[in-house]
């Protein structure tokens, strides 16, 4: 029978949800999807923080390793365009799903790279799966979540990926001197592989998905007791984005995601180099870059209630301003104690790798249910663009004998072209302050 030709009474699964305390059930989802954006931000930080350990090993140069950071950015660049319309069409659940577990072996078999090239190779394939999480990750939380906490648990779900990167350090510190780094990412193969057989029995699809998509009544009804159809539609596409008065938003949304990734993931990637050349030991080093991501992790727990009391651009615009600040002084204070570098490298942190997870809270904010994979998936891959040109034009630049204030003053910049973005998306009337996402089907 075609559910699609008979129309009940219509419930409106958001306005249900949004009246709901969060419950256990919704805690442990999130808690599930958490644990994906974990495994997504330890593999893309633990390639920096071996990075020491292997031009070591190998006896390759620095500039050489700026290609191997690239590649898994461009497979990531890859996913995120590709699987955010994939999940818009078959299912948030499925993709994720399908992402941990590739990533999962992936980087096994990362830890038997037997040469550069073929650890290009792996870091290429393993980005593509990667690129999958993060923004299905945030589209099925947000769909799960009541409006007035919407911005804060996708925000902490999100934090996730700065956790990942700053367990990187810590397990790359403790596990390189014993059992090399190989041992890396082998550890960081097993877990995900762990994540995927849990989340194979106890993740759900998203009710306003299946709702959207004209699912079975009764395939509903388990998830919320009651039937609620809404209007269906093919499938999104990306056009869809820049339809109805969206097209200056969306690319704004992707400026601001392509600016930040830019300096995340230059920072997170030649931090702990570019500290050895400040005169620290690779100890040192690694402090520093976890420093970046604890400071990332207290800037998204700190963001997302302020931006559910005050809305995205008045706590974005200005926290970009003062990274714009932070960034400048780096090298300025790296020569003066390694206290204030670390202070400074934290509040870095706390704007830049903090920020991130908001706009990806604000990217699914801008569209509704049935584009909001696409939509987040399109603006992350957008910024990868970026991410991916960032260390390997910093590789070159060093190989130019550019010094490290030059290096960290144009990294001022695109911190600063994300605050006037953010500003600029602002005075956007078409769209409405943004402390709640949008909860429509259609």
């Amino acid at each position: 029978m075609n559910t699609r030709a008979h129309k009940p009474d219509v419930i409106d699964v958001a306005a249900i949800i949004d009246a709901q305390r969060v419950g256990a059930f919704q805690k442990r989802l999130m808690v599930l999807v958490a644990l994906c954006v974990v495994i997504d931000g330890f593999d893309v930080q633990s390639m920096g923080f071996v990075a020491p350990a292997l031009i070591a090993s190998w006896h390759v140069s620095r500039a050489a390793m700026g290609p191997v950071f690239g590649a898994s950015l461009v497979g990531m660049l890859i996913g995120a365009l590709t699987m955010g319309p994939l999940a818009d069409r078959v299912g948030r659940r499925p993709v994720l799903l399908s992402c941990t577990a590739f990533v999962g072996a992936m980087m096994i078999a990362t830890a038997f790279a037997g040469s550069l090239w073929h650890l290009l190779a792996l870091r290429f394939v393993t980005g593509c799966g990667l690129g999958g999480i993060m923004g299905n990750a945030v589209a099925l939380v947000s769909e799960y979540s009541p409006a007035r906490k919407r911005a804060t648990l996708t925000m902490w779900v999100s934090c996730g990926f700065t956790l990942g990167a700053a367990f990187g350090g810590i397990v790359s510190a403790l596990l390189i001197p014993l059992a090399g780094w190989r041992a890396v990412f082998a550890l960081g193969g097993v877990v995900p592989l762990l994540i995927a057989a849990a989340m194979a029995v106890a993740l759900p699809e998203s009710m306003q998905f299946l709702i959207a998509r004209g699912a079975h009544a009764e395939r509903i009804g388990a998830l919320l007791q009651r039937v609620a159809p809404m209007r269906t539609h093919e499938g999104s596409s990306v056009a869809a984005l820049f339809a109805e008065g969206r097209a200056r938003v969306t690319l704004l949304a992707w400026g601001v995601n392509f600016m930040n990734l830019l300096n995340l993931f230059f920072l997170a990637n030649w931090l702990p180099t570019m500290a050895t050349d400040f005169g620290y030991g690779v100890a040192d080093a690694a402090i520093i870059g976890t420093t970046l991501q604890v400071g990332g992790v207290i800037g998204t727990l700190a963001m997302g209630p302020l931006i559910d009391r005050w809305g995205f651009f008045r706590v974005l615009v200005p926290v970009y301003l003062i990274a714009t600040v932070t960034i400048l002084s780096i090298s300025h204070v790296a020569a003066v104690s390694l206290a204030m570098l670390l202070a400074i490298v934290a509040a870095s942190g706390f704007a830049i790798v903090g920020g991130q997870p908001a706009n990806n809270a604000l990217s699914a904010a801008l569209y509704p249910v049935t584009l909001r994979a696409t939509g987040v998936g399109w603006s992350l891959g957008i910024g990868r663009a970026e991410s991916i040109v960032g260390p390997i034009v910093a590789g070159a630049l060093m190989q130019l004998h550019w010094n490290a204030q030059q290096l960290f003053c144009a990294a001022a910049v695109p911190a600063l072209l994300s605050a006037l973005m953010l500003y600029a998306m602002s005075r956007e009337r078409c769209l409405t302050p943004t402390r709640q996402p949008s909860t429509e089907a259609a």
